[in-house]
């Protein structure tokens, strides 16, 4: 299917954190997926309404009544990560507000794109209580999907994804080829033949040593863990002072592709 207007719905992982450009925004999958759809539709029309560090209430409260009134012919929504994070998670909560919001999109006419999350625990502490609660959110996205008729981008399923270098530095975000690789996955179920570049395949891995990869490990956790701890504890978010990148359905210059 062709299709003329796109809204990008959801939290940093839709904005396009960390595939940053020169300056200072994000790109993104979502960017690259709304580039290649404008090369099939004259006067295709755009908007990317999500902001880092969202949880699903806001996502729901402030994103999706503005998509509502947009009528687009498209629509992604990934949120419920940052709530899986979340110490007071609540599964069955978030699976009932989440598919209510779905269903509000469908309602319009807008066919709807979701996403299981891509699986980035390898590199990260606690990585089976992590797993537990990313595995909640998989049933969460799978129901709901088979329930309203959205389309669905398994991205749980690609092994690709699961490799270091898909990952930024604080590897909570997905690198530019991480990106690349979502895009390309979103084009799949589309039915949009992706640039095969977008695909990789990675060169093998160099193997690191043992006291090079806990020395990484301290790093991280000084640069990346324990600032974000520390907003958790103080109730910030990182998007606190954000707005959305694309906020209204604009047209989108080929240019920007």
């Amino acid at each position: 299917m062709r299709y003329g207007s796109y809204v990008a719905l959801g939290d940093s992982f839709t904005e396009g954190m960390d595939d940053a450009r020169g300056d200072g925004t994000y790109r993104g999958w979502a960017d690259l997926v709304a580039g290649r759809l404008a090369e099939e539709v004259d006067g295709f029309r755009y908007a990317n309404l999500a902001v880092r560090g969202k949880t699903l209430e806001p996502v729901i409260e402030e994103q999706l009544p503005a998509a509502v009134r947009m009528k687009p012919d498209l629509v992604s929504f990934s949120a419920g990560g940052n709530d899986a994070l979340r110490r007071r998670f609540d599964p069955e909560l978030v699976g009932q507000a989440y598919d209510g919001a779905i269903a509000r999109l469908r309602a319009t006419g807008s066919d709807v794109l979701l996403f299981t999350p891509a699986n980035g625990t390898d590199r990260l502490p606690a990585k089976k209580y992590l797993t537990q609660r990313v595995e909640s959110m998989l049933t969460v996205v799978r129901r709901t999907a088979a329930a309203q008729g959205a389309m669905l981008v398994d991205l749980w399923s690609d092994d690709d994804l699961r490799d270091a270098r898909m990952w930024a530095p604080d590897r909570l975000h997905l690198s530019p080829a991480g990106h690349h690789r979502v895009a390309a996955n979103v084009l799949d179920v589309l039915g949009i033949e992706p640039p095969q570049s977008w695909r990789g395949p990675l060169a093998p891995a160099r193997r690191g040593s043992w006291i090079g990869s806990r020395r990484e490990d301290l790093r991280w956790a000084g640069s990346h863990l324990a600032p974000w701890i520390g907003r958790r504890l103080r109730g910030r978010s990182s998007g606190d002072t954000v707005t959305a990148k694309r906020p209204t359905l604009d047209p989108l210059p080929r240019a920007d592709a």
